[in-house]
Parts: structure tokens; C-alpha cells; sequence
């Protein structure tokens, strides 16, 4: 255990999948956990989890690619329940398809939701971490940020751009206090992202990730729990000498 008891942290794209475990692992370890996702049951949902756990939470439902929506939902966490010590950029949502049949609004999409909304939360929680000279903050990036895959240009144009991001930033406040680091996910399954990804994949004849399993030197596919363990780790006090890295959980799959 990684002992945050009483630290708040907020987490984006919440509602299910690597998000709801993320939330309720933190709880586990003694965070107070804020919810953001725009679907408002299912943040409610991962609210009531986090209840059980005897940790204080908050289900909001936010637009994370809007600017001015994460600053208020920011401004009520910490009316309610103080800084915040944590931040995990999780929400993502994916476009599979070749370049030539990507219209530019599904394009404009991707980022909007996968980068600009890492933008919006960083901007939001900063101020207070560098006034207390403390805090941290992970970006859920994926292995595809680090190698282009066909089909998956807006994908992974987005998600290198989430790993380059941190990278800068984490420079730029590691003197002040503040770690950032990526987590880069391979294929993870039980989330809507994977289930909406599988769909689009299948319309289109290509593999499913099950159907890539095989290639996985571990042996199998992820799940929601492989990535909230690393979370768990680089919002702890155990990673304070780790910054700007974008660390693989991909079952061996991405190594580098």
C-alpha cells in the first residue's frame, strides 16, 4: 500500500474501464476521489464504489474537452474538499479508419478529448501544487503515442502529443514540486474505448484485440487493474525521483 491517506485527487474519464479502477484503487490507498466523465451514471456508479470504501467522493459530469468546465469542476473539488494532490488524465475516446476516410471534425475529436483535456486539467490543478510545492499528476497515454499503427493515425498523433506534453511539462515543474508522468496502456480490455475500438475494427476487417493476443509475450490481454497498479505507484511517494517518463504496461508487447 502507498499510504495517501487523505490526499484528493481527481481523475477524468472515470465513469468505467481504466478510469473507474484507477478511482477506486486510489480510494483504496486513501484518497478522497473526484469523478469526471460525461456519461453522469457511470461516474455516479464509480462515486458509490468509492463511497464504500469510507473515502469522501464527487460525481461530476464534465465536458473535459471544454476549458472553462474543468476549471469550475476544479473550483467545486476544491471548495468541497481542498487542493488537489492528484491528478489522472484518463479520459480518451478512439477513431479507426485510414486518413482518407477520416473527416476532419473526428479528427478535431480525438484531440480534443485525448490532448487538449490533459491541457484544460493540468492548467486547472497546477496553481495549487506549485503554491504547496507538491503534487502529481499522470497522463494516460498509449503504446500506439509511440510508434504509429495504420489505421490509427488520429489515435496515436494524439496520444505522442499527450507523452510530448508531459515531457515538458515535468521539466518545467520539476523544480517547483511537481511530478508528471505517462502511463502507456498496450491492449487493455473491459473498457468502452476497447469495446468501441473492437467495433470499429471488426466494421472494417481488421483484428480485434483478443485476436491479437498471441502476439503478447506475457501471454495475455491487459486489464483495467494492470494500469491503476502503476497509477497507484507514480501518484505515491515511492516514484518522487521519477518525472517525465512514459512507462509501457503492454504484457511486453511495446519495449521501449
Amino acid at each position: 500500500m502507498y499510504h495517501l491517506d487523505g490526499r484528493v485527487a481527481l481523475v477524468t474519464g472515470g465513469a468505467v474501464g481504466i478510469g473507474r479502477r484507477v478511482a477506486t484503487r486510489l480510494a483504496e490507498e486513501g484518497c478522497d476521489v473526484a469523478i469526471l466523465d460525461l456519461d453522469a451514471a457511470g461516474a455516479e456508479e464509480t462515486a458509490e464504489a468509492v463511497r464504500a470504501l469510507g473515502r469522501r467522493t464527487l460525481a461530476l459530469a464534465v465536458d473535459v474537452a471544454s476549458h472553462e468546465a474543468v476549471e469550475a469542476a476544479a473550483a467545486r473539488i476544491r471548495a468541497e474538499f481542498g487542493p488537489i494532490d492528484i491528478a489522472v488524465n484518463n479520459a480518451a475516446i478512439t477513431a479507426v479508419g485510414k486518413v482518407v476516410d477520416i473527416d476532419a471534425a473526428a479528427w478535431r475529436q480525438v484531440f480534443s478529448i485525448n490532448t487538449d483535456s490533459v491541457f484544460h486539467v493540468a492548467k486547472a490543478v497546477l496553481p495549487d501544487m506549485i503554491a504547496r510545492r507538491a503534487g502529481r499528476i499522470v497522463n494516460i497515454a498509449s503504446w500506439f503515442g509511440k510508434i504509429g499503427k495504420p489505421n490509427y493515425a488520429a489515435y496515436s498523433a494524439s496520444k505522442a502529443a499527450v507523452i510530448a506534453f508531459t515531457q515538458s511539462l515535468a521539466a518545467e515543474v520539476a523544480p517547483l514540486g511537481v511530478n508528471v508522468n505517462a502511463v502507456c496502456p498496450g491492449s487493455i480490455v473491459g473498457t468502452r474505448m476497447r469495446d468501441d475500438a473492437d467495433r470499429m475494427s471488426r466494421e472494417q476487417g481488421l483484428p480485434t484485440a483478443k485476436e491479437r493476443e498471441h502476439m503478447i509475450p506475457i501471454g495475455r490481454v491487459g486489464v483495467p487493474d494492470d494500469i491503476a497498479r502503476v497509477v497507484a505507484f507514480l501518484a505515491s511517494d515511492e516514484s518522487a525521483y521519477m518525472t517525465g517518463q512514459a512507462i509501457n504496461v503492454t504484457g511486453g508487447l511495446w519495449m521501449n
